[in-house]
């Protein structure tokens, strides 16, 4: 294979040039999918829900709550007339929906009247159609202007559109610059990192292009996976163009010193990408289709980045290296650290202690931690989290939640609709009973009267609630409708909005978590397993690396920080396939001078030769986690990068200093359990040890 590629290298850089202007073409065409509940499975009564509602009604779920100030009963008219006019608006909801208003308001009810008209403000539930939403909202705000409050689940959905393009672009003017950095710091050229940027770059862009052939990926993906792609496979252009060097200073002319090269690399970097690409096949055996989605692309990313780095950066290296010779600089950090072996082993008992005090409550403490699953609390100094802030002041919180039931008897569906009104924190309920009556035959009335309520098959109730959208009081609401609904209706009763999502979501990924975890953990450790030919290597990198993703995930916990169930989803899988190459990377470097030295001098020389090369890789990883987290409004892109920026660091501390231990203290062990691995036999004294 290196024959070939040094034979057609001009080629194969024409061949990866092309493809990845192609790519740039075909990212233009990739649509982003901003709504969550499109990623709920089929099988969810919420998107049952939809499904029959889309076929069965014009209008959808009110998913926005627009206050008006300082307006009359007739200025609120015309303000809902206005808003029905807005393209992409299919329903506006007010007050004279549900009263009279012909006739005095003091005489309608005062819960009914003030969920929609209070202290000369109006409160209208608007219906915005998916896809629709940025040019929507745009136009309300133009309406409403300044003083006015627009909120809700499509306000948030066009708040995300409009920020994630920006801020992913913001996320690369950091992250790139302080790469760059680290990397010149960790070479003796400064067009290096300009090589290992763009072998990954390619392949990043490929991956972003290709996507035009899935069709849509989500907003999740969008924002992290290019990143995390870059973040984890950096390590492998690294490590093949530093081979290339190395043999080049042995007096190797450039062809024959990447054949090299690429020969020593292959094992090293083929078994780093496999574990990683285990790692993250787990997300895409969730229910929940975001992590199908993003593990379809990081999976296809990796896979990319390991063809661009063994076949495209070889080419383009033997192409341009005379350009890494003329811009040669003196190393500015040592890449040995002689001494930090000796000083971090004397840490190696109270490491294990200190570890084996606090997996066992981190483990317990990270399935305990309060978690959100929708989006999260906007931040109150935007637009968004001030408009909020400003409609809650008046109204409190409100959700809606759509019941569809048999429109077969008009008598039951009364009965029904009473009990859900005597449900506490429900203010409303909205119904052809309600509306209407069981008085009047449905025959009697024309179209605009009942479509809104009534279709050929289902009657479609709208519940307005005193609750927000997610957590105990919310959810539990939820289930006392269901619960109603099916003493009526059985399960031919469907509940849809935006809790009831949420509610679905709660279920469906708490059974993805388990599945997620046990999916990585045999994944990875199966290439573990065939890597070291061992069983007791395995365990030990697993432990690890495991304790490092139990520790990071019980922070949250021990600060009272409620966390995104999304990211802890993505992280505990992510942060496992993504920093275990670490730990590969030293006790492969273990293995091989234990072959030929005593266990502790072969761990010192270990540490003292590795700890550069594994620091680099984790700044880079942390750096890509901390600046996601800082640069994101979005909170499930935000707490993703928290997660994966401490717990690259976590990984990183425990490596050098646990792992060590283990390893050493198993060392009988890890001979009686692995194929055809000898060590040296010579011990050395108890006060060399130290």
């Amino acid at each position: 294979m290196a024959n070939i590629i040094i034979r057609f290298k001009k080629t194969i850089v024409i061949f990866f040039t092309v493809l990845t202007i192609c790519s740039l073409a075909g990212i233009l065409f990739v649509d982003v999918n901003y709504n969550m509940q499109d990623y709920l499975p089929d099988e969810a009564e919420s998107t049952q829900a939809l499904e029959v509602m889309e076929e069965e009604f014009a209008g959808g779920i009110p998913n926005a709550r627009v206050m008006v100030e300082d307006v009359s009963i007739q200025e609120a008219i015309e303000y809902k007339e206005a808003l029905e006019a807005v393209d992409g608006v299919t329903e506006v909801l007010w007050l004279d929906d549900v009263v009279d208003i012909r006739t005095p308001i003091e005489a309608a009810d005062t819960d009914t009247v003030e969920a929609y008209y209070k202290e000369e403000k109006a409160l209208f539930s608007v219906t915005i159609a998916s896809g629709r939403e940025v040019e929507a909202t745009n136009e309300i705000y133009n309406l409403i202007g300044e003083e006015n409050a627009i909120s809700g689940e499509a306000v948030n959905t066009a708040t995300q559109q409009e920020m994630t393009g920006k801020e992913s672009m913001y996320a690369a003017v950091l992250l790139i610059p302080i790469i760059v950095i680290i990397l010149i710091l960790s070479t003796s050229s400064w067009m290096e990192p300009v090589f290992f940027l763009t072998a990954i770059g390619v392949s990043v862009l490929i991956n972003l292009g290709t996507n035009v052939f899935i069709g849509e990926i989500s907003f999740v993906t969008q924002s992290v996976a290019p990143i995390l792609q870059l973040a984890v496979s950096l390590d492998y252009a690294i490590f093949l163009l530093h081979s290339f060097q190395d043999y080049r200073n042995k007096e190797y002319q450039p062809g024959e010193a990447m054949k090299k090269a690429i020969k020593e690399s292959w094992p090293v970097i083929s078994s780093s990408a496999m574990t990683t690409i285990f790692g993250f096949m787990a997300l895409m055996f969730m229910n929940f289709e975001i992590g199908s989605d993003l593990g379809l692309n990081l999976v296809k990313g990796i896979i990319l980045s390991f063809i661009s780095v063994i076949v495209f950066l070889p080419a383009f290296t033997l192409l341009f290296y005379h350009w890494i010779d003329k811009t040669q600089h003196r190393v500015f950090v040592p890449t040995r650290f002689t001494g930090a072996g000796k000083k971090l082993l004397k840490l190696r008992l109270p490491v294990l202690i200190l570890v084996l005090l606090l997996i066992i409550p981190s483990f317990l403490a990270q399935n305990s931690t309060s978690f959100t699953y929708g989006m999260g609390e906007q931040p109150e100094d935007s637009r968004l989290g001030a408009d909020i802030q400003q409609i809650e002041n008046v109204f409190g919180e409100s959700t809606s939640i759509v019941l569809l039931v048999p429109n077969n008897d008009i008598g039951k569906e009364e009965e029904m609709t009473q009990v859900l009104e005597n449900v506490n924190y429900v203010s409303s309920v909205t119904s052809y009973a309600t509306m209407v009556g069981t008085a009047i035959p449905q025959d009697f009335l024309e179209d605009d009267a009942t479509e809104q309520f009534l279709s050929e098959n289902y009657s479609r109730i709208i519940i307005n609630t005193e609750a927000g959208t997610e957590g105990e009081l919310p959810f539990a609401i939820v289930e006392g409708v269901r619960d109603i609904a099916a003493s009526y209706y059985g399960d031919d009763a469907l509940t849809s909005g935006e809790s009831v999502s949420l509610y679905d979501m709660r279920d469906i990924v708490s059974k993805d978590n388990q599945l997620v975890n046990i999916l990585t953990i045999i994944g990875v450790g199966v290439v573990l397993l065939v890597n070291f030919k061992s069983i007791s290597f395995p365990v030990i990198l697993l432990l690890v690396i495991q304790a490092a993703v139990w520790i990071n995930l019980a922070i949250p916990y021990f600060t009272g920080t409620p966390l995104v169930f999304i990211g802890y989803l993505i992280v505990s899988t992510v942060q496992l396939a993504a920093t275990v190459d670490y730990a590969i990377l030293l006790t492969e470097t273990y293995k091989n001078y234990r072959r030929y030295m005593p266990k502790w001098k072969a761990m010192r020389k270990t540490l003292d030769d590795k700890i550069f090369s594994i620091a680099v890789s984790v700044s880079i990883l942390s750096s890509v986690g901390f600046i996601l987290w800082m640069t994101s409004s979005n909170p499930i892109v935000g707490s993703i990068g928290l997660l994966l920026g401490r717990g690259a660091l976590l990984a990183f501390i425990l490596v050098i200093t646990l792992l060590p231990a283990l390893l050493v203290y198993s060392d009988t062990l890890l001979q009686k359990t692995s194929l055809r691995l000898k060590f040296d036999k010579e011990e050395e004294q108890h006060e060399k040890d130290n």
